[in-house]
Formats: structure tokens, C-alpha cells, sequence
């Protein structure tokens, strides 16, 4: 483990429909320096009580550094500090001032981020895509189908490709891990849909490389051979600390450009 100072050190908080995880992070060797720490979602996920939640996660945490930054990433569309859509949570968070919210509940500035691109710049940092150029598209396959596109190790934020319409339905609704679920579908049936889905990602964006993650993502030996794609596809390796450890990475990365 690298030596820390207050550049190095991170606290990381990943925002869901059910949990709300957090860590304190070593985002120089991409580490969690505590355990993870997880309070579930409060029901109806409001504004403020999810906020109220995580000032009650960051103090169970422990002493955090001086110096150290806080990324928190969350289901939405952000912008700049916004959210802008809600997944699986309140329709309050529509248009709201969420970073402002958090900065003033923990009393402290923050970097606040959509979920799947928290995860994917994980991936790009710490996982999977490590070192690689290119265009890589990261998805997350769970409830819905959350998408992040780095190229070059740059994070193009807010691409929300799982809502691609395809045979004229959102095709989330049809290829998501919720879909599986739902139906009762075979591998093979899912992932004839995944075949559908990623060609459609091929043909738009002709992309070096795939990551898929979310938490189907440890079972990819039942459907990742089943794809038939000219582009690689390799599963996520983070699991789930990918979106603590690229929320915190990012929050650093922020801070360092405004200095």
C-alpha cells in the first residue's frame, strides 16, 4: 500500500435503490483503507432523508483525513451537480440542487456523479480497462442498464445507452438482469437479447472494447461466450467497490483541477 497523504485519500459513497455503500479510499493504489460500510436505502428515497443516511455512513467511517476529498455518485443523470432523472428512487430528486444538498448535510465540498460512470471510471482506473486506450463502453447490467463511455481514459459523462430504443421499446426493459429475472428467462434467452443489444452498440459507436458489470456480472462464464461480437467483451472486475473507488477517484481528480 502506498503511503497516504491527503491527496491520496478519498471517501467514495455509492448511492442506490436499495443501499447506499461507502468507504474510505486509497485512490492512488485503489484501495479501500476501511471496510465497506452499507446502511440500506431509506424507503421512499427522499432527498433529504437519503442524504441524512449518508452523513450518518460517512460518521460511521471513522476519522477522515484532512485534506480528503468526497465523491458521491447516485442513479441519475447529473448535471453539474443536478440530478436530473431518478432510478428506483424519489421523483423529487427531478431537477434538484443534489450537490448542494450533500455539501451542505456534510459540511464539506463534494464531487457528485452518475452511478454508471462513477463504476466505469473505476474500471478504466483500478480494473478491467486499466491502461487500455481507445473507446471503451462500460454497462452495468442490473435493474436497469447503466452505460459509461471513456475514451482515452477521459469520462464522457451521462451516457444513458441503456434507454436506446430498439424494436420500438426502451430496450432496458427487455435486456436489463431485471428482465431475466422477471420472465424466468433462460441464459440463452437473455443473452439472445444481449446479443441484440451490444450489436446495436457496435454498429453506433464502433467501440475497442465492452466491460460488462453490475452483479450478473460474476456469473459471465454463463453468458459472455454466448455472444457473438467483432468487438472484445470482458467482465467487470471490481464488483462492488467499482462505484466507491471511481466517485472517490474522481472527487480527487476534481479537486486537483480547481485548485
Amino acid at each position: 500500500m502506498t503511503a497516504n497523504t491527503p491527496n491520496t485519500v478519498a471517501v467514495g459513497i455509492d448511492i442506490g435503490g436499495t443501499g447506499i455503500k461507502g468507504a474510505i479510499v486509497d485512490v492512488t493504489a485503489g484501495e479501500l483503507l476501511t471496510d465497506r460500510k452499507k446502511i440500506p436505502t431509506p424507503a421512499g428515497g427522499k432527498p433529504d432523508d437519503i442524504a441524512a443516511t449518508v452523513l450518518e455512513l460517512v460518521g460511521s467511517l471513522g476519522e477522515i483525513p484532512g485534506g480528503a476529498t468526497v465523491g458521491i455518485c447516485f442513479p441519475a443523470v447529473v448535471r453539474h451537480g443536478v440530478t436530473m432523472s431518478a432510478a428506483n428512487v424519489s421523483k423529487k430528486w427531478i431537477g434538484f440542487e443534489a450537490e448542494k444538498l450533500f455539501e451542505k448535510t456534510l459540511g464539506r465540498d463534494i464531487t457528485f456523479v452518475n452511478d454508471a460512470d462513477a463504476a466505469g471510471f473505476g474500471e478504466v482506473k483500478y480494473g478491467a480497462a486499466k491502461g487500455k486506450g481507445g473507446l471503451i463502453i462500460v454497462t452495468t447490467l442490473g435493474t436497469g442498464i447503466g452505460t459509461a463511455l471513456i475514451n482515452d481514459g477521459v469520462l464522457i459523462p451521462n451516457a444513458e445507452l441503456g434507454h436506446l430504443e430498439i424494436d420500438g421499446v426502451d430496450y432496458e426493459t427487455k435486456a436489463a438482469y431485471s428482465a431475466k429475472e422477471r420472465e424466468d428467462l433462460s441464459w440463452k434467452k437473455w443473452t439472445e437479447r444481449l446479443q441484440v443489444y451490444y450489436e446495436t452498440l457496435e454498429r453506433l459507436f464502433s467501440p475497442d472494447e465492452f466491460i460488462v458489470g453490475g452483479g450478473v456480472s460474476k456469473n459471465y462464464e454463463d453468458f459472455l461466450p454466448l455472444l457473438k461480437l467483432d468487438t472484445p467483451i470482458v467482465p467487470a472486475t471490481l464488483r462492488n467497490n467499482a462505484g466507491i473507488l471511481g466517485a472517490a477517484s474522481l472527487s480527487t481528480m476534481r479537486a486537483t483541477f480547481l485548485q
